[in-house]
């Protein structure tokens, strides 16, 4: 199940909560971030180097395995009018690839993540080589933690 509605996602993920996955993809990097069963907080993981889609899925699908991820939450890059752009086809597609992994999945808005990731890894006075290796996976926790924000509130 592919979805843009939270209360969708919540509905097809066990009651008592789990393990997400976050992706933030592009075309040269898949940025990873996981958050804690409870989903109080998304942690930046690493960022994979796209190859082949079949590589990039069974690196995917072994984390998912490893860790007991129980739903995938996919960084959908709109334009600022809200509208969709070829990179927002990408994302769609990357959802599409993923959904035989059995999981629900939901699509979440990510403009201005990778902004905002930057931002903080400049305050947190993160060197422009370190970066420019680890943005995509701080981008993947801020879109996960967007995410899991509104599931815990979309609980009452």
């Amino acid at each position: 199940m592919i979805t843009t509605s939270v209360r969708d996602l919540r509905d097809a993920l066990p009651p008592q909560g789990g393990i997400l996955l976050g992706l933030d993809t592009g075309t040269k990097t898949i940025g990873v971030a996981l958050c804690d069963a409870g989903w109080r907080f998304a942690t930046a993981g690493k960022t994979i180097i796209r190859r082949k889609f079949t590589q990039d899925k069974g690196v995917l699908k072994d984390l998912i395995a490893e860790r007991g991820v129980v739903g995938m939450v996919v960084g959908l890059p709109l334009n600022m009018d809200g509208s969709e752009s070829p990179r927002s086809q990408g994302a769609r597609a990357m959802a599409r690839n993923l959904e035989d992994l059995g999981l629900p999945i939901l699509l979440w808005d990510e403009r201005w993540t990778t902004q905002a990731a930057e931002r903080a890894m400049i305050e947190q006075d993160f060197s422009r080589a370190k970066r420019a290796e680890r943005i995509d996976s701080h981008a993947a926790a801020l879109i996960l933690q967007g995410a899991i924000d509104a599931l815990v509130g979309s609980a009452f």
